[in-house]
């Protein structure tokens, strides 16, 4: 473990300057004042890991990507984070680092046991997609996409921890499969806020032959405080439309009606190749009895992400990026029981290019908003948005986007984080403020695209905003790194001026394995 104190004004802006300094000069309104960021991933717990046997590729080493976090609803200083450490380009890192904190502040980083790199850790090569999920009781319930490199081994793993993340036990796996037609993926946990001890694990299940094409969402709950979990099973049966597959399963709960509903992007495909895309849209199941049963999928709104790329060369392979397009991020007010789904979509560029968009629910998912644009620099892409409802019922979305990059930039990609709130039913009113430094995404490792990650975290510290977020560096050997920070939604300031980008091409998705 290494412990690590969060810096005062001074170094905090040395941080954001060195930051910045990823991309050549500052960009006209660019905000230069400190920011009110904690590095949250100083070290590399797997520094010293044989990589040897973990299969071809390349290690970017101390480069962290895609981190999720939660907060006990006991109190909401005691906060985990939850990483992938060590990524590679060709899928999954050499595992998951977890940095958690009892009084918000201070940060303590240390290895996850779901790779053989970590200690006491499962036999894999590789792990991807941490999620992690607090209980009414302060338990925590922590989940990994876990795999090798050199075979078709490949599952979802869970481990349990009961004193905020220093320690993790009953180490498991829900499902293992050993067959290459088959891959587990796109994993999430969420604790029952209402039944203390339960928690419910979901993820997508692909199975795909030469004329057989199909992946459904399976589920394993744990109703013992993580002990134990029941047989992972089906629960969303994409055979009913030929082709089809769900991604990015996500559980949001009413704690006030104990009902359940989990979201996903539905792909149906042409063919058992999965190379054409037919059609995309977000949908959910409902269960009112703790995940025992579920309805049929209810379609929510139309998925029109398009290629995330650098739009002053959208054709260079060098420069594509990997942002969150395709995947859902849900949330439920506390106190109405609201639905929000925030998503990539090209809707307000004439598919050109992607915005971050919102639609709603105030009846439990009957009806739905028409989608509005919520992102506050309408010329430029914007990727990734997490959200979150806080108990006054402000709701908050995180996002990066590219209004820093001018036509004449061939050589960076200056991207930035954007903190985004309004209160509940005022749209309206919403609000912005730029939440890290402005730095070179191209920087940041190549998997699949420049990577991020697939999602970041957003959650709420009692009435206060925390993002936990990666931006990129210019240290090779350092490349990316964690932050996050809490933000008072009354504060955050209107947007800066936006820059046009060039034209971005459409582009059709393709069925994606996300590790």
């Amino acid at each position: 473990m290494q412990q690590f104190r969060s810096r005062a004004s001074l170094a905090t802006a040395t941080v954001a300057l060195a930051l910045a300094a990823a991309v050549t000069g500052t960009p006209a309104g660019a905000t230069t004042s400190p920011w009110p960021l904690t590095l949250i991933s100083p070290g590399d717990p797997y520094a010293a890991c044989d990589l040897s046997g973990d299969g071809s590729g390349t290690n970017y080493p101390a480069a962290e990507a895609e981190p999720y976090a939660a907060a006990d609803p006991r109190d909401p200083k005691h906060v985990i984070g939850i990483y992938q450490q060590d990524r590679w380009s060709n899928g999954g890192a050499r595992g998951l680092s977890s940095s958690y904190s009892t009084d918000g502040v201070h940060f303590t980083q240390t290895a996850l046991p779901f790779t053989h790199c970590a200690p006491g850790g499962l036999p894999y090569q590789r792990a991807s997609d941490g999620w992690v999920s607090f209980g009414p009781d302060g338990t925590a319930y922590s989940s990994a996409l876990v795999f090798d490199a050199t075979d078709a081994t490949n599952g979802v793993a869970g481990a349990t921890s009961y004193d905020g993340g220093r320690s993790w036990q009953h180490v498991s796996n829900l499902i293992q499969d050993t067959d290459p037609a088959v891959v587990d993926d796109k994993n999430s946990v969420t604790a029952d806020p209402v039944h203390a001890g339960t928690a419910y694990q979901v993820w997508d299940r692909i199975d795909q032959t030469a004329t057989t094409y199909d992946g459904p969402s399976y589920i394993s709950i744990t109703r013992d405080h993580g002990r134990t979990w029941s047989p992972a099973r089906p629960f969303v049966d994409t055979s009913v439309v030929p082709y089809s597959q769900t991604i990015g399963n996500v559980i949001v709960a009413d704690a006030h009606t104990g009902t359940l509903y989990d979201f996903f992007q539905w792909i149906t495909a042409t063919d058992a190749t999965g190379n054409t895309t037919k059609e995309t849209h977000f949908a959910f199941v409902r269960s009112t009895d703790q995940g025992r049963s579920w309805s049929k999928p209810v379609p929510v709104v139309a998925d029109t992400a398009v290629n995330e790329v650098d739009p002053n060369a959208p054709t260079d392979p060098n420069k594509a990026l990997r942002a969150g397009a395709g995947l859902p991020s849900v949330a439920i007010d506390p106190q109405t029981g609201e639905l929000y789904l925030t998503y990539e979509g090209s809707d307000f560029s004439g598919g050109q290019y992607d915005s971050i968009e919102l639609v709603h629910s105030t009846d439990g998912g009957a009806d739905w908003s028409t989608p509005v644009r919520i992102n506050q620099a309408p010329n430029a892409p914007a990727f990734t948005p997490s959200i979150t409802v806080d108990q006054h019922g402000t709701v908050a979305i995180s996002y990066y986007d590219l209004r820093y990059l001018t036509p004449a930039d061939t050589t960076t990609l200056p991207g930035a984080a954007w903190l985004l709130s309004f209160p509940r039913g005022r749209q309206d009113a919403a609000v912005e403020r730029q939440i890290s430094p402005v730095f070179d995404w191209l920087q940041a490792p190549n998997a699949g695209g420049h990577f991020l990650g697939d999602y970041e975290g957003l959650i709420t510290d009692g009435s206060r905003l925390r993002p936990i977020l990666v931006t990129a560096n210019t240290d090779p050997n350092n490349s990316t790194d964690v932050y996050t920070g809490l933000f008072n939604p009354g504060t955050l300031r209107a947007p800066s001026v936006a820059t046009a980008p060039a034209t971005v091409p459409a582009a059709p998705w393709h069925h994606r394995v996300l590790r």
